[in-house]
């Protein structure tokens, strides 16, 4: 089991707090890192506590008016350290976060956390999301030292962001319905105890959609330790599957398509939500197919060869695609015996599926679910066509090798 941070506050103290354990643990040099808004929310008072407390500290502040988790602004950060060993302070949301993590964890440096948005669930993970040579990837890193989060600072985010974490963990609805499809088709490791935390952490986010929707601090502190929770998750698990499925699958396909085309990023949690809607309406349709027209089904459809299947990933990646297709083996080398196999076990445990999927809430749901904190639920109210849509659809599973719904609908033929 990897650590937890030492320290998480959630409170009006969070820079107070900040002071007081790096005193109290001798962290004696710092590197804030942040970006122009997250400086101004809350950098610029870290900055000055730490500064009138006389602690030795040194700053990049990122001023383009985009910031993306990538190998460029990575860099940007080793280059500004000078080499020192320093711990680390990310005041911003997901993307500061993912950078910071990444950074301190490959100069074997500790860093803390100061969340100014409950937008992810990333910050008390391990997990660092990059992009790398254009594809997304997840390296495992390390889970910060502390974790001081300012109530007030979060409640005044920009409300896209809010709902965007409340988004991310609406994910994890269909994620880890994919997370037990994957146990019992294709023998992924799994936990039920973390499986059901998840869900837990879920439930406290739909209780609380009003107040999250409205700002009100008391909703915005249970965002967070929502957030935070499914982080611990994937910390106790080791890796980020009980809080990623299908909808992350087609959140990254957008993530890149808008990189790769120039195009200005949307929030993650704001892809995830709407790629969950998606998914769940694929549940939907997975609830009302009995026995015997999956029976029917399995008959029909033919797996694809190696090579046809390479073809379209390669159609839909271009010059990312080795990369992709490397990802992709263990679905891609099936031979026709294993493929029958899966069939037979897809059969054999229709009722036991069908039981999972009734656990995802209908896709309108969870549409009026996000509505009430005012998050998107459309892929055209991101800026995406029918088409995007559809091409996330099609190819966002190639990203990862793991089994999800998505996977059984491609083995069934109702992609």
């Amino acid at each position: 089991m990897a650590y937890r941070p030492q320290a998480v506050t959630i409170d009006d103290r969070a820079v107070d707090h900040l002071v007081e354990f790096c005193r109290t643990n001798h962290l004696t040099r710092l590197f804030l890192v942040a970006d122009k808004n997250t400086f101004a929310a809350q950098g610029k008072a870290v900055q000055e506590a730490l500064l009138a407390a006389g602690f030795d500290l040194k700053s990049t502040v990122f001023t383009g008016e985009e910031v993306i988790a990538d190998a460029a602004h990575v860099l940007d950060v080793l280059i500004a350290t000078g080499g020192d060993v320093r711990t680390y302070l990310a005041v911003g949301s997901g993307t500061l976060t993912d950078i910071t993590r990444f950074a301190s964890h490959r100069t074997h440096s500790q860093f803390i956390s100061m969340p100014t948005a409950p937008s992810v669930d990333g910050f008390a993970s391990i997990g660092a999301p990059l992009i790398v040579h254009g594809v997304k990837i997840t390296v495992i890193c390390q889970a910060p030292l502390a974790l001081f989060a300012d109530i007030n600072t979060l409640a005044h985010a920009p409300q896209a962001m809010i709902a965007a974490g409340f988004a991310d963990m609406l994910g994890k609805l269909t994620s880890i319905a994919d997370w037990r499809i994957g146990r019992l088709l294709w023998n992924e490791p799994y936990d039920e105890a973390i499986a059901q935390r998840t869900l837990d952490a879920v439930q406290i986010c739909a209780d609380n959609a009003d107040a999250i929707g409205q700002g009100a601090p008391a909703g915005i502190s249970r965002l967070l330790d929502a957030l935070l929770e499914s982080g611990y998750c994937m910390l106790d698990f080791g890796s980020s599957r009980p809080a990623s499925g299908a909808e992350h699958h087609y959140s990254h396909y957008w993530e890149m398509k808008l990189l790769r085309e120039g195009r200005p990023a949307i929030l993650h949690g704001a892809k995830v939500g709407v790629a969950t809607v998606l998914v769940a309406g694929l549940y939907d349709r997975v609830r009302q197919l009995s026995r015997a027209q999956v029976a029917d089904l399995l008959e029909a459809t033919t797996w694809p060869a190696r090579d046809e299947e390479a073809a379209r990933i390669r159609a839909a990646y271009g010059d990312l695609a080795d990369d992709i297709i490397a990802e992709h083996k263990a679905f891609l080398d099936l031979s026709p015996v294993q493929v029958e196999t899966l069939k037979h076990k897809i059969l054999d445990n229709w009722e036991e599926i069908q039981a999972i999927a009734a656990q995802v809430p209908p896709a309108s749901a969870v549409a009026d679910l996000l509505r009430r904190v005012g998050g998107p639920t459309t892929a055209a109210e991101l800026g995406f066509d029918e088409e995007e849509r559809d091409l996330a659809i099609a190819n966002g599973h190639y990203l990862r090798d793991r089994f999800t719904v998505r996977k059984l609908a491609k083995v069934l033929g109702i992609e």
